[in-house]
């Protein structure tokens, strides 16, 4: 059973930095793709960033484009997610998340996705 741990969420104000990190067990393939998503109070939960583990390449949801960097180290099996200028909506619950298969594409379907951390908070007030 595929194991996601996040952390590094807090609570900051407009502007700021975090960085998010999510630990695995293990990787299910050598080339899958993982994500970052989240979720605001009352509203769907949405993807954010996704990268494919094989080849590194990486998706961005538009609001996050030359914001957030998403990154991964293998031998320390972790995955990471840079978030720089936070706004107040960016504040939300964030989740990372693995595809079960061989994935090369990463995409910010939550459908494509099997195995899920339990989430970190990120607050940005404004």
């Amino acid at each position: 059973q595929v194991q996601l741990v996040e952390s590094g969420g807090g609570s900051v104000q407009a502007g700021n930095s975090l960085t998010l990190s999510c630990a695995v067990s293990f990787y299910t393939y050598s080339s899958t793709c993982m994500g970052w998503f989240r979720q605001a109070p009352g509203k769907e939960r949405e993807g954010v960033a996704s990268l494919a583990t094989g080849g590194g390449t990486t998706v961005y949801t538009d609001s996050v484009k030359g914001r957030f960097t998403i990154s991964q180290n293998n031998p320390k099996r972790t995955l990471y997610l840079q978030m720089n200028s936070l706004k107040p909506e960016d504040t939300g619950m964030y989740y990372c998340a693995t595809a079960r298969g061989y994935c090369n594409e990463p995409n910010l379907s939550d459908s494509e996705y099997f195995y899920w951390g339990r989430g970190t908070q990120v607050t940005v007030s404004s």
